[in-house]
């Protein structure tokens, strides 16, 4: 058996044996890196080449948009935007048979694209909508678990750290633009399929209507959210227009979402640092994730892991559609127990030279990945925001599974679609030629 071979095999094995046995994933990452780099210590200075790596991993000016939004997001949760848009979205979806269950989605699909942050949408809104739903005769774990899986409409919606993560690992193959535009359909088609879902069920059950309201009470709730949405157009617009980068769009975002909690009244000088703080924790952790992940995806070209792959898949497997059938699957499986961030970085170089052969587009497999991984989100074990948004509900997470599959089977219907339907994803990059 040859090192490269015995390589490969201890890289594996140890990284999911580490996460079976319960270390998180970044250190998982990081000791199956150091260990396989020691055996090939033949071919490699060890400790060094890991440390460099890491370093130079993160040595890149496009990821510096990630803190920024970070802190963006935090502004928007604490700056009083989430009761504007669940007010704005009650306004228009309200008065529909089981129109509450259509306003958490629309509320948390708003939020989430402004903040971009899937957690902040599950418990920003969820902390607001549970308690009104139940009010009104909805279960608890029914709008717990609609409230999960919009929440990650908004890692689709730009503008989405996760986007900016794929970009980086594609090795400049998909630009954040291009992504950024990418995302709207889908994030859209996945939110809609969550409604009609929730619409079945809510006539089934007889979930209740909420009062008709009048076009001026529309138009005042537009009035009162309209600097909210603004930050929408203003970031993804500047970057399609090539006004500014996706890390200047980051911090306009900042000073716009601070500018907007001051107006609100949400938010005071004494509240910045806790913000700041919370903000730089989450950071911290991300770019660790990406350190010990650009590592590892390292070490998978220079094992020619990306290239055994493709062969491999290729000559095992001649219909396209098996091929990616199998890579749905494989990403399925892993977004339920790894992070976003590691999961994009690590199987990036591995799967997307398989597809690029077969003739997809880099931009339309980033969208797939992403939306795999959403709903590896909403699963258990490792499910962040099935936890988010269980705990935000109150409620226990084994309560959260079964009103929660009709949601992710209507989430795995548009993976489905978007697959194997590529204008759903590159219809609007290609109308703005990118």
């Amino acid at each position: 058996m040859s090192i490269e071979v015995i390589s490969i095999i201890l890289l594996f094995v140890s990284f999911f044996g580490l996460l079976g046995y319960g270390v998180p994933v970044a250190y998982s990452i990081g000791i199956s890196t150091t260990l396989t780099i020691l055996l090939n210590i033949a071919f490699l200075p060890g400790i060094t080449t890991v440390s460099q790596r890491m370093t130079t991993g993160i040595d890149s000016f496009s990821l510096l948009a990630i803190p920024f939004f970070v802190l963006a997001g935090e502004l928007m949760n604490q700056g009083g935007v989430a009761n504007r848009l669940i007010n704005f979205a009650k306004s228009l979806v309200g008065s529909l048979p089981g129109g509450l269950a259509y306003v958490n989605t629309l509320a948390a699909m708003l939020f989430g694209a402004i903040s971009g942050s899937a957690v902040a949408a599950a418990s920003a809104i969820g902390s607001v909508m549970t308690d009104r739903m139940e009010d009104e005769g909805y279960p608890r774990p029914f709008s717990a678990a609609l409230n999960i899986t919009a929440s990650t409409t908004g890692l689709l919606i730009p503008p989405s750290n996760v986007l900016i993560v794929y970009a980086l690992a594609s090795g400049g193959a998909a630009s954040v633009a291009a992504l950024f535009i990418a995302g709207y359909l889908p994030g859209i088609l996945v939110g809609v399929a969550l409604m009609v879902v929730a619409a079945v069920i809510a006539r089934k059950r007889k979930f209740a209507s909420g009062e008709r309201v009048k076009l001026s009470t529309v138009w005042q709730d537009f009035r009162k959210a309209f600097f909210s949405l603004l930050m929408l157009f203003v970031i993804v617009g500047g970057i399609v227009k090539g006004i500014f980068t996706a890390t200047e769009a980051a911090a306009i975002a900042v000073l716009y979402a601070l500018i907007l909690g001051f107006a609100y009244g949400a938010i005071t000088m004494k509240q910045l640092p806790k913000i700041i703080l919370a903000s730089a924790k989450t950071t911290a952790v991300v770019m660790f994730l990406i350190c010990t992940s650009m590592a590892m995806s390292w070490l998978f070209s220079f094992e020619s892991i990306p290239q055994l792959m493709t062969d491999f898949l290729l000559d095992t497997v001649s219909n396209p559609i098996l091929i990616f059938l199998l890579i749905n699957l494989t990403l399925l499986v892993v977004g339920t127990f790894m992070d976003m961030t590691p999961a994009v970085l690590i199987f990036t170089p591995i799967f997307l030279p398989v597809v690029v052969s077969l003739g997809m587009d880099p931009v339309h497999f980033g969208i797939i990945m992403v939306l795999n991984l959403c709903i590896g989100l909403c699963t258990p074990p490792v499910g962040t925001i099935l936890f988010v948004g269980a705990g935000v509900a109150k409620i226990s997470v084994s309560k959260v599974i079964k009103p929660l599959l009709p949601f992710l089977g209507a989430m795995v219907f548009v993976l489905m679609l978007i697959t194997f339907f590529e204008d759903i994803a590159l219809w609007l990059p290609r109308a703005f030629g990118l």
